[in-house]
């Protein structure tokens, strides 16, 4: 009877080791990619079910709007979520809004929060050729995103009264790089391109 006991107890130890270690290898698997090794957090976020306007933009049914790290609120969420707390937005595949004339699906707000305004991201081709414009064509010869410095963080149009400067396009071309003269004159000329733009509007 006592040898029986201690085979179970055995088993039940085995057991217990392999559940355990199994979930040790599962945590350090979703932990992959992360730089401190602990998990990324679950942001919350909303999945529209008819258009709304979000940071002064209308946007499709279908969009995906994340959120900040909720210490409460997790994954997907039933209602729509308070705007103040917005970092992204992610339109459906295959669907763009007018960004500056041209066609963009997702923009983010930046991460570093010294920094006030977001990132855009352009489809390229969606863009008709005879809806180019220099503007345009300088943002698609970066080959990447848009940095994009706002006085007012809540309005993410594209507002030329608003964007206070660019601060990137893509990697090829950033503000930090105060030294590199070139990459300088690129972005004021992308700043300049904007301005215009405002100015044909009130003509």
């Amino acid at each position: 009877m006592r040898k029986r006991n201690y085979i179970i107890i055995g088993v039940l130890s085995l057991i217990a080791i392999l559940v355990i270690g199994g979930l040790i290898v599962l945590d350090g698997l979703s932990s992959m990619g992360n730089p401190n090794g602990s998990r990324a957090p679950d942001y919350p976020y909303f999945i529209t079910t008819v258009p709304v306007t979000v940071k002064n933009i209308g946007v499709p049914k279908g969009t995906k709007l994340t959120y900040e790290e909720h210490f409460f609120k997790e994954g997907r969420q039933e209602k729509i979520m308070n705007e103040k707390k917005l970092t992204g937005i992610e339109l459906p595949k295959g669907k763009t809004i007018d960004w500056g004339g041209v066609p963009v699906y997702m923009i983010t707000k930046f991460s570093n929060p010294e920094m006030k305004g977001f990132t855009v991201n352009a489809d390229f081709g969606q863009l008709s050729e005879y809806k180019k414009t220099k503007f345009s064509e300088m943002w698609q010869s970066c080959s990447g995103e848009l940095g994009v410095l706002v006085n007012d963080a809540d309005d993410w149009t594209f507002n030329p009264k608003n964007i206070a400067d660019i601060s990137d396009c893509s990697v090829a071309y950033q503000r930090f790089f105060k030294e590199d003269a070139e990459q300088q004159r690129f972005l004021d000329k992308l700043v300049s391109e904007i301005k215009k733009k405002d100015q044909n509007q009130m003509k």
